[in-house]
């Protein structure tokens, strides 16, 4: 497993070896002891799985403290383009976004530390994404920033997106009030 550094503070993209032959292929997604290794020292809570239809997007979502989560994030069969926006204040990068597609083939795993509004456009049908978290969800503490701000200026590489009622409804940045 190799662990690399993005140009945004504590995002990191985590690419796994991967053992393949005749029967299919093995890696490992997590560990514990290598991701403590190189900085990621939360403790995973709860694991999610959504199933999408290619052109949906979903986010940009977060949690806000005291319920913030922190979130591994990779595809199970199909792609996306996974979007983390810098929403820490007091960060040099506030308000800058790191993207990349996660896909079956490259079985890469990205890293999200709290503090990042994230979401994802699926580019293919019947895409299984999974997402393991370091809080649990709390209803009061979710928040959404607007997926097509033009202050963020996200190439979300689908157009005419399936979104839901709460994603169609997010802050627009300059109006976004931090709780980071």
């Amino acid at each position: 497993m190799r662990i690399e550094d993005t140009h945004i503070k504590d995002l990191k993209i985590i690419y796994p070896r991967v053992f393949a032959d005749a029967r299919g292929y093995f890696f490992e997604s997590f560990s514990e002891k290598i991701f403590a290794e190189n900085g990621i020292t939360e403790k995973f809570v709860q694991d999610n799985q959504s199933l999408s239809s290619k052109g949906v997007l979903r986010g940009l979502h977060f949690q806000a403290p005291p319920f913030a989560q922190g979130k591994l994030v990779r595809v199970i069969k199909g792609a996306v383009l996974d979007v983390a926006v810098d929403i820490r204040k007091n960060s040099a990068t506030y308000g800058e976004h790191f993207s990349i597609e996660l896909t079956e083939e490259n079985k890469t795993v990205f890293y999200i530390p709290p503090g990042f509004a994230h979401g994802f456009s699926t580019l293919e049908n019947e895409t299984i994404f999974s997402y393991k978290c370091t809080g649990y969800y709390n209803k009061e503490s979710e928040g959404t920033v607007l997926w097509n701000d033009t202050d963020l200026n996200i190439d979300w590489r689908i157009s005419d997106p399936v979104l839901s009622p709460k994603d169609l409804e997010g802050k627009k940045f300059s109006e976004f009030i931090s709780p980071f």
